[in-house]
């Protein structure tokens, strides 16, 4: 005889994401997996005298989410008390960071560091007011001359140091950028104090390094957030001995330990598939094949934490004017490949060789690329590796994709690969976009719609810490295409409707995560992790979404999470 389910849902408005997008009224789980899906009468009368039934009263019920690009680890970090926050709008100028930063300062032995992350300049005062203006060293010298100060910005692609930490680097004036860095100088020929992309490195390798026993508080504190937004799985994108520069070793192979043993100890309640990242931003081919060398650890439950693939840094990012365009920037430039080399040429013949090298071991690969003529180049190296060394379901991708053109989705498309896309931060930076590519091309900024329609295998994250692990507000992006700052409209030709947005944060990334069959749907056989919203999404208005509460997380048939009511 069938036991009886653990637990029933019903009364509700179940999106079962299977293909044909149907919806259900109720849900029976039983021994961590969902065992009946349908209308309120077949799955009823299933329960038993311990069967827990909950009424749903009309709410929505959801595959757990999958955020399919959060740098979980630096997440956890990168907050209080590991970090000083200084995302809007905790901080809406460069004087409230500065005094941010000087309560700290006040409360630290001098030569203690200071790190933070989170400013935007299309957030703070001083620079939205004259818009050439970025923050500086001499902003924080003011106030923490005696404490090296490490600033990261919103998008995790620039620092702001002072002199103190520019001095224990050793960058001065005569410093050379790293290749894929800039140094940002004055008029005087002086450091300002910003770096971007590989430049950060000289700073964050100063930076003291959190124990491994840190990191897993910092991630079971992260998993625990998670689940009250509903979220069960997650890519953490890139973890290994590129990363052991970056700020708090973030990406470092000590956050893999960390993984590795939580999943070891059965105590990481959430699905990880990991990106390993063998070599830096601006890394060579050389460097990849070196860190690819040594095999990650083996993962004592693949379905709560596998290695799946490999990322690799192609170019920096649109706001920083690093990500390598064919058009020029306002005020010019076109920005640059990431990865070693004096040239573009050699750049594009090293990215190629980290590619096939990648491919040709047998990972999946997933490329940080945001130009559109970045985004090109790595599209003709993923179809190069494939002609080199057919694999018949690698499915790669391309991260972020913010320029992408519609040759290069087509070929995507025909070779089964995939775009991770993050409609957040378009809600982020639309307005700043608009200055720095024009409004034509500011507009286009990941074409969600364009990717879709050309049977792509899309997916959507939030790219935390970059955003807030909030699906919620990807969900309105993506629905809406609206700016946080204005809220001007911003290419509503690449709008989409609610099925494909919830598409974007289940179903597609568990194609992403070569778990297809057995999560991303509500469906009998597959495992029982569920979002239960707190309001019927087919009656909420998008602009509400984001404030629709979460009311219920289970994963792995438990419940996780429960809102008081």
């Amino acid at each position: 005889m069938t036991a009886a389910p653990d637990l029933i849902l019903f009364n509700g408005t179940v999106f079962t994401v299977d293909k044909r997008f149907s919806v259900a009224q109720a849900v029976a789980v039983s021994d961590g997996h969902i065992v009946a899906v349908g209308d309120d009468d077949a799955v009823r009368c299933l329960a038993g005298p311990s069967t827990r039934m909950i009424d749903l009263a009309g709410r929505t019920v959801l595959p757990g989410i999958n955020d399919s690009h959060l740098h979980g680890a630096a997440y956890g970090m990168s907050r209080p008390p590991f970090a000083l926050d200084l995302a809007y709008p905790a901080v809406r100028s460069i004087a409230e960071v500065a005094a941010t930063v000087g309560r700290a300062a006040a409360a630290t032995p001098p030569g203690t560091w200071i790190i933070g992350l989170g400013w935007d300049p299309g957030f703070l005062a001083e620079c939205t007011i004259d818009p050439p203006r970025l923050p500086n060293r001499h902003d924080l010298d003011r106030i923490a001359p005696g404490h090296p100060v490490c600033l990261n910005d919103f998008s995790a692609h620039m620092v702001w140091a002072n002199t103190a930490a520019l001095q224990a680097a050793g960058i001065t004036a005569d410093t050379p950028a790293p290749p894929g860095g800039v140094i940002d100088v004055g008029d005087d020929g002086a450091p300002t104090g910003i770096l971007r992309e590989a430049a950060q490195i000289l700073v964050q390798q100063h930076l003291p390094k959190p124990t491994v026993a840190q990191r897993r508080t910092a991630i079971t504190s992260v998993v625990a957030e998670l689940h009250t937004r509903g979220i069960t799985s997650y890519t953490e994108p890139g973890l290994g001995p590129g990363g052991r520069q970056t700020l708090f070793g973030g990406l470092s192979d000590d956050n893999l330990t960390a993984y590795a043993q939580l999943a070891a100890e059965s105590a990481l309640a959430a699905r990880v598939t990991v990106l390993l990242l063998p070599a830096p931003m601006g890394g060579s081919a050389a460097e990849l094949a070196t860190g690819l060398a040594t095999a990650p650890p083996a993962s004592a439950d693949p379905r709560r934490l596998r290695v799946a693939g490999v990322k690799i840094f192609g170019d920096g990012v649109p706001p920083n004017r690093t990500a390598w365009m064919t058009e020029e920037y306002a005020g010019g430039g076109h920005g640059s490949l990431c990865v070693h080399g004096a040239t573009a040429k050699i750049q594009e013949e090293e990215l190629h060789e980290m590619v096939r090298i990648a491919h040709a071991a047998g990972y999946q690969v997933g490329v940080h690329v945001t130009g559109d003529r970045a985004i090109d180049t790595v599209v003709n190296a993923l179809a190069a590796a494939d002609r080199a060394h057919p694999r018949p379901d690698a499915r790669h991708y391309v991260i972020h994709g913010d320029f992408i053109t519609s040759s290069s989705l087509a070929r995507l498309a025909a070779h089964g690969y995939g775009v991770n896309m993050n409609p957040a931060i378009k809600w982020t930076v639309s307005d700043l976009m608009d200055e720095l590519v024009g409004p034509a091309r500011s507009a286009y900024q990941w074409p969600v719609r364009a990717a879709f329609d050309a049977a792509v295998n899309v997916c959507a994250s939030s790219d935390a810490p970059i955003t807030a692990p909030d699906w919620r507000q990807g969900v309105a992006a993506m629905m809406l295409r609206e700016s946080k700052a204005s809220g001007r409209v911003s290419g509503p030709e690449q709008r989409v409707g609610l099925a494909d947005a919830i598409r974007a944060y289940t179903i597609n990334p568990a194609r992403q995560d070569f778990a297809e069959d057995w999560k991303g749907s509500i469906e009998a056989g597959k495992v029982a992790d569920l979002c239960v919203l707190g309001a019927d999404l087919t009656t909420v208005d998008p602009h509400d979404l984001p404030d629709v509460p979460i009311d219920l997380t289970v994963f792995d048939g438990a419940v996780v999470y429960e809102r008081t009511l």
